[in-house]
């Protein structure tokens, strides 16, 4: 594969080849469940498909492949999959690595459907899952045994912004060989590297930023391409794979992956030092201040701080709400990462699978809104926000 100096280049050029057929510029859609068998002799192709080949789409499309290819490129791994939602990698992942009897160590801040899958289906099958709190790297090590098979981090972590210190953790978690999992989301491949950091594996929900217009279910898992291969196993028999036009809509949204994630980093903090020095407000959560408790962690291993800002609006939940019901440029939505600024209460969104007392031990306030900050002018999305908080 061809390498590039730039990751904008990349973005845009990465995973891609020349349609010799008939010269389209962009990666075609090959909108078919089934191919044509790849030879006339069915001993060649019975039980595997060769490289290169493809018999039906759920097992792997040329479309899908391009997307596969550059999400791998642009996080630096050998081989990349892409999946019909974000869940959907996290929970093949997870049934890929682990299995009866086997030890997960999990930061407690992940995203509520991560930590639904883990506290209520993991352990059906006999798997110990220990969460351990994301800031204490301290604690983190400890809990990594003989028994762990796998170390799963989120790192910015979702609402809070906490940040974890993934090379220490990752170094540790190899002495007992445990795999290290990431779910690199909210940071992207363009302000944070974990492969390099050390981490085995990368997961992405691709609706969010990798997309990055709201308009895409979607989620991918990089790696080495033996892990990889063998998650690819797990998709094909739950059958979660993405289809070709998610495929190419997610390859449309990445070519400008760099340029936007550029515009998120400029106004997240820009917000973020304007909803900090607003009266109306009595905490922002955002790894680029300098009041954040982990910045100096943050600005170690982030290239950028992102769009996503975590604020606690004084008064409490009620109004928290009228704040939400006031945003008028702002979109009043769950998820993250589109062009358009979007906001929501984790405590019904996000985060409603969690308990109130889990929402509690892990700071998450009823007065928090979580805002997603688009690429919109700055201006325009002060004057919104200092709208709504009157």
């Amino acid at each position: 594969m061809r390498r590039y100096k730039g990751m904008s280049t990349a973005a845009v050029h990465s995973g891609e080849w020349k349609d010799e057929h008939f010269g389209s510029v962009n990666v075609p859609i090959f909108q078919t469940s089934t191919f044509y068998f790849p030879t006339t002799d069915p001993k060649t192709w019975e039980g595997q498909v060769p490289e290169g080949s493809y018999i039906y789409t759920r097992y792997g499309n040329p479309t899908i492949r391009a997307a596969e290819d550059k999400i791998a490129y642009l996080e630096g791994a050998e081989k990349g999959l892409v999946f019909s939602s974000g869940m959907a990698a996290i929970a093949a992942t997870l049934s890929t690595l682990l299995g009866k009897g086997d030890q997960l160590v999990s930061i407690e801040d992940v995203y509520g459907g991560t930590f639904n899958l883990m506290k209520n289906e993991l352990v059906k099958l006999g798997i110990e899952i220990d969460f351990v709190d994301s800031t204490n790297t301290s604690e983190i090590v400890a809990a990594i045994s003989r028994n762990t098979k796998v170390v799963y981090l989120e790192s910015p972590t979702n609402p809070m912004l906490k940040i974890v210190d993934i090379p220490t953790v990752a170094k540790a978690a190899h002495e007992f060989g445990a795999i290290v999992v990431i779910d690199n989301t909210f940071a992207t491949p363009v302000n944070q590297n974990p492969i390099g950091m050390g981490v085995d594996v990368v997961i992405h929900s691709c609706t969010k930023y990798l997309n990055g217009h709201s308009d895409l279910i979607a989620g991918a898992v990089v790696g080495k391409s033996a892990m990889v291969d063998s998650i690819w196993k797990k998709r094909v028999v739950f059958g979660g794979s993405l289809d070709p036009i998610g495929a190419y809509l997610l390859i449309r949204g990445m070519k400008t992956l760099v340029v936007r994630m550029s515009k998120h980093n400029e106004n997240g903090i820009a917000i973020a030092r304007f909803l900090e020095g607003h009266g109306k407000v009595d905490r922002v959560y955002y790894p680029g201040l300098r009041s954040h408790p982990q910045h100096d962690l943050a600005s170690k291993l982030l290239s950028g701080y992102g769009g996503m800002v975590s604020f606690e609006v004084a008064g409490g939940r009620e109004a928290a709400e009228e704040v939400l019901r006031s945003f008028s440029l702002i979109k009043k939505a769950t998820s993250l990462g589109g062009v358009d600024s979007l906001a929501s209460m984790p405590l019904n969104s996000s985060h409603a699978a969690l308990s109130s007392s889990d929402r509690a031990r892990l700071g998450i306030k009823d007065s928090l809104i979580r805002l997603s900050v688009g690429i919109e002018d700055i201006d325009d999305l002060k004057d919104d926000i200092d709208s709504a908080l009157g």
